[in-house]
């Protein structure tokens, strides 16, 4: 009867140390994956700096023409979607191509809120190439020229060194 009676008491001492071993364990991780957002955050500053978005302003009623050399608006065969590929941010699975220099779109999104984003790139044929990052506390604009370029990467790589890739959208959630 007393080992009985002992266990539940065992119990009762032993269960907020287990909880506080519990929390030290996730209290562990977070410092991890701060510490990888981090170092993946001191590989981008090499990246060129990025000025902030001038204030929004509408288009200006009427048509708008496209400009000569940018891309056909219609393909004459039906545009290919490859399947989208989804990773952490900071991972860079393809070879990184030195692409000509572009001007990067401007985004007006709230970065407190977003969790994923995704860029697509197409190539010269018209496939597309998407590619979707996970974000972290802290993400933003400085950090959208990484996974531009992977989206173009992806495109280069595998297109079969497809000099005419460029980046289509951009998109997040």
């Amino acid at each position: 009867m007393k080992l009985a009676a002992a266990l539940p008491f065992a119990f009762l001492i032993a269960a907020p140390q287990l909880a506080r071993a519990e929390d030290r364990h996730e209290e562990h991780q977070q410092m991890r994956r701060e510490e990888h957002h981090a170092e993946a955050r001191h590989e981008e500053q090499r990246l060129p700096p990025r000025a902030p978005p001038p204030a929004w302003r509408g288009h200006p009623p009427g048509a708008h023409p496209v400009s000569p050399g940018w891309h056909q608006p219609v393909h004459p065969h039906a545009v290919r979607v490859l399947r989208p590929h989804t990773m952490r941010y900071g991972e860079h699975p393809w070879r990184h191509w030195g692409h000509p220099e572009f001007v990067r779109p401007v985004y007006y999104w709230d970065w407190g809120v977003i969790h994923n984003v995704t860029c697509i790139a197409e190539d010269s044929y018209g496939d597309q190439y998407p590619v979707s990052e996970s974000t972290f506390a802290g993400f933003g604009l400085m950090n959208m020229t990484a996974v531009e370029d992977d989206a173009l990467d992806r495109c280069y790589e595998e297109s079969g060194g497809d000099q005419g890739c460029y980046l289509a959208t951009c998109s997040h959630y």
